[in-house]
């Protein structure tokens, strides 16, 4: 493949990663106007993001069955159709279009999450560090623009083509990466399918990388979703709680960018993961006792230990297997499990600040799951064997590839 080839390449990868968040963070801030448009309760209308996180979680094995039969670059083509198609239902009339849409997208969401990981280790070898730090900036990027642009859109088209211009950028993507998406392909069977997955969930780092995945998804989730109102409850106007809530963001992308280059060059990245894990703790720490001092710079340090987490966790389990189909196998696992346990964070959360008449409690609690990503994830950064997933080798070494040029 020539430069050129190389550059469309990267740029349909991108473009893909952009699309990963838009149609999650995009709901939220609409979420008033479409209560308002179809009559619903506060407890329906956050059941749409319910259903598509859900959705995450529980759907996430479809892509390595996708995978085995279409090849991991039409995977994700089929995701990007999967996802336009999702998000133009769910800006449908009726309830039936809203949550099937949703359900859609987030089954689209689901395949493309999974997908991401083996691609890196499939086009860019030489280049996990880079591109993953790259493609996951891209990601919180894409919910930093979605979450701001929706409402601009919906005050001048209505809140069903705000939610609907989802869809274009998603066929954008789908455009740039069908060339690469139709080259030919190799494809595995079913039964090396079912062994690479038996291996697998025997193996105790695949349980360790779930479990790291799934805290500090769940952190993260926490922090989304109740951020606001914390802010709100110390005395902060809903105006700058959104404002702290999106600085958040800004520093997410920053630590996402950089700290998987780094990580990806090391040897283990246990040092990276206890320095990231340590920030989200002094960060729900600082909410806890002072929320409202220097609420900015508690936010920046909260980004950056959540940023550099998430990108840890998606760079480990590229490293941690040793080719592309056991890539996403090991994705399938620990992104399905850490969905799924995500999806269930913001509720706990808020029943036990329901319970404890504060935010005392939940932020406790949340500080102790901090506790568990950080031994989970030191423990997942030291590299080890995973062993041979698909069954061709007796024991892989998980350890970075050697630098070369780039893509």
């Amino acid at each position: 493949m020539g430069n050129r080839g190389r550059i469309v390449l990267l740029a349909g990868f991108l473009l893909a990663a952009w699309n990963l968040r838009p149609a999650l963070a995009g709901v939220s801030p609409l979420l008033t106007d479409i209560m308002g448009d179809l009559g619903l309760t506060p407890a329906a209308g956050g059941a749409i993001t319910t259903v598509m996180v859900l959705c995450l979680g529980l759907l996430g094995p479809l892509a390595p069955a996708l995978s085995a039969r279409l090849g991991l670059d039409r995977t994700l083509l089929v995701g990007l159709l999967l996802l336009a198609a999702g998000v133009l239902v769910r800006s449908s009339d009726g309830l039936a279009g809203l949550y099937g849409g949703a359900a859609l997208a987030g089954a689209a969401i689901a395949v493309m999450n999974v997908a991401m990981p083996g691609l890196v280790k499939q086009h860019f070898p030489a280049r996990v560090g880079v591109v993953t730090g790259i493609y996951v900036s891209c990601l919180v990027a894409g919910a930093a623009v979605a979450s701001s642009a929706m409402v601009p859109l919906a005050r001048e088209w209505g809140w069903r083509t705000a939610a609907a211009s989802a869809a274009v950028l998603a066929l954008v993507g789908a455009l740039v990466w069908a060339p690469q998406a139709f080259r030919p392909v190799s494809r595995g069977g079913a039964s090396a399918r079912r062994g690479r997955y038996r291996a697998l969930l025997r193996r105790r780092t695949t349980w360790v990388v779930t479990a790291f995945m799934g805290l500090q998804s769940l952190t993260f989730y926490v922090m989304l979703a109740w951020l606001p109102t914390i802010f709100q409850d110390a005395g902060l106007s809903a105006e700058k709680a959104g404002y702290l809530l999106g600085l958040t963001n800004l520093a997410q992308i920053g630590a996402t960018l950089t700290v998987p280059i780094h990580a990806g060059r090391a040897r283990s990245q246990a040092p990276h993961v206890a320095a990231a894990a340590v920030l989200t703790m002094v960060g729900y720490a600082a909410v806890l006792i002072a929320p409202a001092t220097l609420p900015w710079l508690w936010m920046i340090v909260l980004g950056i230990g959540q940023g550099a987490s998430i990108a840890l966790a998606l760079l480990i389990i590229t490293l941690r297997a040793p080719d592309p189909a056991s890539v996403t196998a090991l994705s399938a696992v620990a992104q399905s499990a850490g969905y799924t346990l995500a999806a269930l964070g913001p509720a706990a959360i808020g029943l036990i600040h329901q319970f404890s008449g504060g935010w005392t409690v939940p932020l406790l609690a949340g500080l102790g799951l901090c506790v568990l990503q950080l031994g989970f994830g030191v423990r997942a950064g030291y590299p080890g064997p995973l062993g041979s997933i698909a069954g061709e080798h007796a024991v892989a070494e998980a350890t970075p590839s050697p630098r070369s040029p780039g893509p």
